[in-house]
């Protein structure tokens, strides 16, 4: 089974994956985009080019020209290594040279954890509206969007942790989430998190492309050489949990399939003719509560409108980084790591989590790399580099260290790292 299913996705990454034509560099290639640069009918030629993209062997369907994977009938972690390495390289492929998004269909199976969890994000949201009214201060800020229009939170990943750590740990134990992490990001990866709630009435964002590049102007962007605008995509994974069902009309994400192709195209943010060209030719998909949905930072997508009555749309937002990239958010994974690490021993000596769920919600909390730091005080003794967070997180729970010891081994790791 599992040498055809290899073969037949390697066959159609070959012959429908091909690098992105638009995202090579030709010999005659300018060093820098400019203003200029952007072209409607280039972007046009390329999306017809890909519109009738084959489905990927492994997908259980293509809604729409994006992948959808079903793990709820077949979860991945009961799937064999080779299957798991099959999946997880057609994943890579989908998202570098294919539709550059997919769905991961009820990768949260477990419905009545996403509930508890969707409990703790309305808790999290209350408080720091009664926080901010309580010290007259105004909405939190929003991306792309107005202003108070969504209910938003920040760092949702850390301040989950803290309060309900043994929730984080049975949320983020999930070897489908660090497998599409890995897949895309390799080892070390590092999860933020931002809690998104669209209410009735809430109007969609405008279309663009996300983190690095995407958070900066035109005028900015065209600053980095157009190999940086390449490299970018690959530093970052974009990703959203649903938190209960979102019909079309509750206004799940607009998604443009292929648009990460186009070299130049986080120049287009804000052009009006390129906005009326997403108008055009989005696609939407409903989602289930569970579900994940993850692309590419490069593809041009927006939260769409919630038209419902009474749909709360919640996801929580992922945004994955490179070992090698810099997160946007600032996050204290020491604190994280001390509030974690007694709940995953609670866990793991209960028999709710096995050692790939401990070491997957490990991967949500720690910091995976090793630099920077300080080489005088922490020298790679014994090997390339000294040993990171999660690293001493999987050796205490292995060896079973008492919490004290924990927490003094990994405070003065972290001394050894300042300079």
């Amino acid at each position: 089974m599992f040498s055809r299913d290899t073969h037949a996705s390697a066959t159609y990454a070959a012959q429908h994956c091909p690098p992105a034509t638009h995202n090579m560099r030709p010999t005659m290639q300018p060093t820098w985009y400019s203003l200029q640069t952007p072209s409607l009918a280039a972007f046009e030629d390329l999306l017809d080019t890909h519109r009738a993209a084959p489905r990927p062997p492994l997908a259980s369907a293509l809604l729409q020209g994006v992948p959808v994977y079903d793990l709820g009938t077949h979860a991945f972690d009961a799937r064999s290594p080779a299957d798991q390495q099959a999946l997880m390289a057609e994943w890579h492929h989908v998202l570098a040279d294919g539709a550059g998004v997919l769905v991961l269909r009820g990768a949260w199976a477990d419905r009545g954890l996403v509930n508890e969890v969707t409990a703790a994000f309305h808790a999290l949201i209350d408080r720091e509206k009664a926080q901010r009214a309580a010290q007259g201060l105004a909405d939190a800020g929003d991306h792309f969007a107005k202003a108070g229009a969504n209910d938003r939170v920040w760092n949702a990943a850390q301040k989950l942790c803290l309060a309900e750590p043994a929730l984080f740990a049975r949320y983020y134990a999930n070897p489908a989430l660090a497998a599409i992490c890995r897949a895309w990001l390799g080892p070390g990866y590092q999860v933020t998190s931002q809690l998104n709630c669209v209410n009735p009435g809430g109007a969609a964002q405008m279309p663009h492309r996300d983190y690095h590049l995407g958070f900066m102007s035109a005028e900015q962007a065209i600053a980095w050489p157009a190999a940086v605008h390449r490299l970018s995509p690959h530093l970052t994974l974009q990703g959203a949990v649903a938190h209960g069902d979102m019909p079309v009309e509750s206004g799940p994400t607009l998604l443009l399939p292929h648009s990460h192709k186009y070299g130049p195209g986080y120049l287009l943010a804000g052009r009006p003719e390129f906005d009326a060209r997403f108008a055009q030719r989005h696609v939407q998909l409903p989602l289930h509560s569970g579900d994940g949905l993850f692309f590419n930072p490069a593809l041009v997508h927006a939260a769409g409108s919630n038209r419902s009555a009474d749909i709360r749309r919640m996801a929580n937002l992922l945004q994955i980084s490179s070992a090698f990239g810099r997160a946007m958010e600032s996050v204290d994974r020491v604190a994280m790591a001390l509030a974690l690490y007694p709940a995953l021993q609670a866990e793991t000596a209960a028999g709710r989590l096995d050692t790939a769920q401990a070491h997957a919600a490990i991967a949500a909390c720690a910091e995976g790399y090793a630099f920077p730091t300080n080489l005088d005080l922490d020298p790679p003794l014994g090997g390339l580099a000294p040993q990171s967070q999660q690293a001493l997180m999987r050796q205490a729970l292995a060896e079973g260290w008492e919490v004290e010891r924990f927490s003094a081994a990994l405070r003065g790791r972290e001394g050894l790292r300042r300079a």
